[in-house]
């Protein structure tokens, strides 16, 4: 069976397929400013959220932000309250380039990261645990939580505790994504190795994690 690593290592190998495939650089973010309108009520001015339940967008890598809005689009990513898939549903690629653009250009304002919990989670951020078999989070995301375009990682940093541990508990109970007929993940390489490590974390490491990540500049 192939180890988790070396799983991450090949995701990483053809990420330039990812990358290509989404057309990247195709937008403006000047029109995508006017397009993201809408975007504020949930996601904040800049992208910069004030609810904790929804993310900040601001930072994060344009080629991400346009492959969660077709997900979102194609009806492949899960949403309870089916708000992002009605948002979404008329969005041509031009928009998803165009705001996608505007997003990644904002600069993150940053969060504070809970004092009680946050050492723990640089620690399992940056080292993981070998006896769990938990890879650190920084060999995909980075040391900084900027992710990595080219494997379509996604940025991390500034990014909202609760939200991030919303995404973890998705991750681990394979919640995130639609399943195809054959049972397997909508979300593709990178989401069966994100179920794989979110299902090995307890409640209190995707806690000390988020706080970490809340934190992180």
């Amino acid at each position: 069976m192939m180890s988790m690593m070396r799983r991450i290592w090949l995701t990483m190998a053809i990420g330039t397929s990812f990358v290509s495939s989404l057309a990247l650089a195709a937008g403006s973010a000047e029109a995508g400013a006017t397009k993201s309108a809408t975007c504020v009520a949930c996601h904040g001015a800049g992208g910069n959220s004030t609810n904790d339940q929804w993310p900040s967008l601001a930072g994060q890598d344009a080629v991400y932000i346009k492959a969660q809005l077709k997900d979102w689009h194609d009806k492949t990513r899960l949403d309870s309250l089916n708000l992002m898939p009605a948002m979404a549903a008329n969005l041509s690629d031009q928009d998803m380039d165009d705001l996608a653009a505007y997003f990644s250009a904002q600069t993150p304002t940053g969060l504070e990261a809970d004092p009680s919990y946050w050492q723990a989670g640089e620690r399992l951020y940056r080292g993981g645990d070998r006896v769990r078999n938990i890879p650190a989070c920084m060999a995909c995301h980075g040391p900084e939580g900027r992710g990595n375009p080219a494997a379509g990682y996604p940025t991390l940093r500034a990014q909202h505790s609760v939200y991030t541990i919303k995404q973890l508990t998705d991750y681990a109970s394979d919640m995130r994504y639609v399943k195809d007929a054959k049972g397997d993940s909508g979300g593709g390489p990178n989401a069966l190795i994100m179920h794989t490590i979110a299902s090995r974390l307890t409640p209190e490491d995707m806690r000390n994690l988020a706080s970490y990540i809340q934190g992180m500049r």
